[in-house]
C-alpha cells in the first residue's frame, strides 16, 4: 500500500532561528516528485491539443448558441467599424476639419444627399445617426457580455461534474497512489484556469473578428496607412514570442505551487491537534511564509511578464505616432484632415495588437492546468472501476443468503512488489461473525479491500452465493455491504444530517432504531439538541466512543448484508469497547458481520477466527479452539495481550 507521508514541516524544534525555508520548501517538492503524485508538465503541442479538445466540447455543449454569440460580436465589430467610418467624414461635413470625402467609398454618396438638405439639419441629423449606432452597440455589447457569462458558467458546471464523476469512478487503488489534496486543486483552482483558458481562446478568437472587421474599414478608409499599421503590429507580434514561453513557465509554476500550498495546508489542519500539542507552530509557519513568498514571486514575475509586453506596446505606440505626424507634416506635407485620418487609424488599430498579444499570454499561463486536468483524468479512464462502466442507474443491494468465499486469492499493488495476500482460501457463512487477526502488515486490511470488492485478486476470486465477483455483480455487492473504518468520519453537521447521507429519505424513528442498535441512544437523546446537535469538525465535539457509535449508527441504518468493521474498536477504552460489543451481539445473525482486530478481547464471540500472517492464512477455526492451541500464533497474540489487559484493569 501507499507508504506513509511525513509531515515536512516538522521541524526538530519550535525555534524558527533553526529553519531554513528554502531547504523545507526544496524537501517537500523532492518528496512531493518521489511519491509519484505528478510527473513534469508539458505545455508543447499536446498541451495545445487538449486545449482544442476543450474547445469542441464547449461547441458541443453550446451548439447554436456559439454561432448566435459570433454573430452578436460580428454586428458589434460592424457598429464599431461604422462609428469609425462616419466620424472622419462627420467632422469634415460639419466643418470642424477640412476633409475632401469624394474618394471615401459610400461617404461621398452620403455627402452628396446630406449636402441637398437644409444646414441647420445637417448636424443633428449626423449626430442622431452617430448616436444611435454608439447605443445600438452599447446594447449589443450587454447581451453579449451576459451570454458569454452564462456560456462560461455552463461550461465550468460541465468540468465540475465531469471531472468529478471520472474521479470517483476510478478504483481504489488509483487513490492509494494519489495525493488527496491534488483533487481538491484540481476541483477549484485548475478548472478555473482550464475555463479561463477557454473562455480567453473564445475572447481571442472575438478579438480576431474584430480586429478583421475594423482592418477592412480602416482599408475603404485609407489602404496604404492601414497596411504600414498591419506590418508594424505584426511585426512587432512576431518579435514578442518570448513573452508567450515565459508565461507558459510561469503557468507551470503557478500548477504546482497551488497543488503544494493546497496539500500542506490541508495536512496541517487535518494534524492540528498534534501541532498544537508539540508545540510545532513556529516550523509550520517557516513553511507557510517559504510557499507563501513562493507564490508572491510567480504572481509578480507574471504581472511583471505582462506589463513588460504592454509596456513595449506602448513605446512602440508613441514612437509610431510621432514618426507618422513628423513624416505626415514635414515631409509628406499632409492636410489636417488626412493627418486625423492617420491618428484615428493607427488609434483604433494598434490597441488590438496589444489586446491580442495579452490574450495570447493569458491562454499561454493556463495551458499547464490543461496538461494537469488531462493527466489526471487520463489516469482516472485507465484506472476506472469495471463496475462503473457498465452501471448507469444506482443497482439494487444484494442480499446473500449462504457465504462469502476466497478461493486461492493472491494480490499484489504493483507488479514489481511481493505479494500481500498469497492464496488465501476461506468461507464465511450468511449472517455470522468473522474475526480477521494478526500482527501489522498482515495483509488483513488487504484481505476486507479484496472481499468488498476495492481491489482485484491477481489469482484466484471472490464469489458470493456461489458466484463469482466479477464487474456484472460488484454493483450490486457494494451496495449491500457497510464498512466502518478504524478512524470515524462525521460532517460537521447535525447528527440527523450525517445519517441521512446513506439514507435520505429515512424517517426519524429509524434513526433512532438504528442509534439504539448501535447503543448509541442514551447518550444521543441527553444532547441538548438531540438528532440536531452539530458534531464538529470530523466529529470533534463527540469523544471517539461516541463518534465511533454513530458512525456505527449509520452503518447499521444502511439495512446491510455485510457488515465490516476495520479495527473500529482499536482506539477505545474497555467500557466503550464492550458498548460496541453488546451492539454487535444485538446484529448477530441479522447480518453477515466481519471484524478486523488487533485487541483479542472484542472477537470472543466470533464464530470464526481467521489468523494472517504474511498474507497467508495460518489459522482458522472458533475462538476457543484456537486458543487452546497455545503454541499457535493466535494463543501466542492471547497470552501476550491477556496480561496487558489485567494491568490495564488493575
Amino acid at each position: 500500500m501507499g507508504e506513509k507521508r511525513t509531515n515536512l514541516c516538522h521541524g526538530r524544534s519550535g525555534n524558527p532561528a533553526v529553519h531554513d525555508d528554502s531547504l523545507i520548501w526544496e524537501e517537500r517538492r523532492r518528496v512531493s516528485f518521489e511519491r509519484g503524485r505528478a510527473v513534469p508538465i508539458t505545455v508543447g503541442g499536446s498541451a495545445l491539443k487538449q486545449l482544442f479538445v476543450y474547445l469542441r466540447k464547449l461547441h458541443e455543449l453550446e451548439g447554436i448558441r456559439l454561432y448566435w454569440n459570433l454573430l452578436n460580436m460580428m454586428l458589434i465589430s460592424v457598429m464599431d467599424g461604422i462609428g469609425l467610418y462616419l466620424l472622419v467624414p462627420i467632422m469634415g461635413i460639419v466643418g470642424i476639419v477640412n476633409m475632401n470625402t469624394s474618394k471615401i467609398p459610400y461617404i461621398s454618396e452620403v455627402s452628396r444627399t446630406m449636402k441637398q438638405l437644409p444646414e441647420q439639419w445637417v448636424l443633428p441629423l449626423v449626430l442622431s445617426v452617430y448616436l444611435a449606432v454608439v447605443i445600438g452597440q452599447a446594447i449589443l455589447k450587454r447581451r453579449q457580455t451576459i451570454q458569454n457569462i452564462a456560456i462560461q458558467q455552463r461550461f465550468m458546471k460541465y468540468l465540475r461534474m465531469d471531472t468529478y464523476r471520472t474521479i470517483m469512478e476510478a478504483n481504489w487503488l488509483f487513490f492509494i497512489h494519489r495525493r488527496k489534496s491534488d483533487f481538491s486543486a484540481l476541483l477549484t483552482s485548475e478548472l478555473a484556469r482550464v475555463n479561463q483558458g477557454t473562455t480567453q481562446t473564445l475572447t481571442l478568437i472575438t478579438s480576431l473578428t474584430f480586429t478583421f472587421i475594423q482592418i477592412g474599414f480602416a482599408l475603404l478608409l485609407s489602404w496604404p496607412l492601414t497596411l504600414i499599421v498591419l506590418g508594424c503590429g505584426l511585426g512587432f507580434t512576431y518579435f514578442s514570442r518570448h513573452f508567450v514561453r515565459n508565461a507558459k513557465a510561469l503557468g507551470d509554476s503557478t500548477t504546482e505551487l497551488h497543488m503544494d500550498y493546497l496539500a500542506g495546508v490541508n495536512e496541517q489542519f487535518n494534524g492540528i491537534k498534534d501541532i498544537k500539542s508539540n508545540a510545532l507552530e513556529y516550523s509550520h509557519l517557516a513553511w507557510f511564509k517559504t510557499i507563501c513568498r513562493q507564490i508572491e514571486r510567480n504572481l509578480v514575475n507574471l504581472s511583471a511578464l505582462q506589463a513588460t509586453s504592454q509596456l513595449r506596446y506602448g513605446i512602440a505606440s508613441s514612437v509610431m505616432i510621432v514618426t507618422f505626424v513628423y513624416l505626415s507634416v514635414d515631409v509628406l506635407h499632409v492636410s489636417a484632415g488626412q493627418l486625423m485620418l492617420i491618428i484615428m487609424i493607427f488609434g483604433r488599430l494598434w490597441p488590438r495588437f496589444s489586446s491580442l498579444q495579452g490574450t495570447i499570454e493569458q491562454i499561454a499561463t493556463s495551458i499547464p492546468a490543461f496538461a494537469k486536468l488531462f493527466e489526471i483524468k487520463t489516469a482516472c479512464l485507465q484506472a476506472r472501476d469495471a463496475w462503473s462502466q457498465m452501471a448507469s442507474d444506482k443497482p439494487d443491494a444484494m442480499t446473500i443468503r449462504d457465504s462469502i468465499e476466497f478461493r486461492n486469492v493472491s494480490f499484489r499493488y504493483d507488479k514489481d512488489s511481493a505479494l500481500t495476500i498469497r492464496g488465501v482460501s476461506l468461507s464465511i457463512p450468511a449472517n455470522s461473525m468473522a474475526a480477521i487477526v494478526g500482527k501489522s502488515g498482515a495483509g488483513k486490511s488487504t484481505l476486507v479491500d479484496l472481499l468488498i470488492g476495492l481491489l482485484t485478486p491477481e489469482q484466484g476470486g471472490v464469489f458470493i452465493d456461489g458466484r463469482s465477483l466479477d464487474e456484472r455483480s460488484i454493483a450490486g455487492f457494494r451496495q449491500s455491504v457497510s464498512y466502518v473504518s478504524q478512524e470515524p468520519f462525521l460532517f460537521n453537521a447535525s447528527i440527523r444530517d450525517n445519517m441521512q447521507l446513506v439514507q435520505p429519505n429515512v424517517s426519524e424513528s429509524q434513526i433512532w432504531q438504528a442509534l439504539h442498535l448501535a447503543a448509541s441512544y442514551d447518550f444521543v437523546s441527553k444532547l441538548p439538541n438531540g438528532l440536531d446537535t452539530v458534531v464538529g469538525d470530523r466529529g470533534v465535539r463527540l469523544s471517539g466512543g461516541e463518534r465511533q457509535r454513530i458512525v456505527l449508527a449509520r452503518a447499521i441504518l444502511r439495512n446491510p448484508s455485510v457488515l465490516i468493521l476495520d479495527e473500529a474498536t482499536s482506539a477505545l477504552d474497555n467500557e466503550n469497547e464492550a458498548i460496541i460489543q453488546t451492539a454487535l451481539e444485538r446484529l448477530k445473525g441479522n447480518m453477515t458481520i466481519v471484524v478486523i482486530a488487533h485487541r483479542l478481547s472484542t472477537i470472543r464471540n466470533a464464530d470464526q477466527v481467521i489468523v494472517l500472517e504474511n498474507g497467508e492464512v495460518i489459522q482458522q477455526g472458533a475462538y476457543a479452539q484456537l486458543a487452546a492451541e497455545t503454541k499457535g500464533t493466535f494463543g501466542k497474540l492471547l497470552a501476550f495481550q491477556e496480561p496487558a489487559t489485567r494491568t490495564g484493569m488493575n
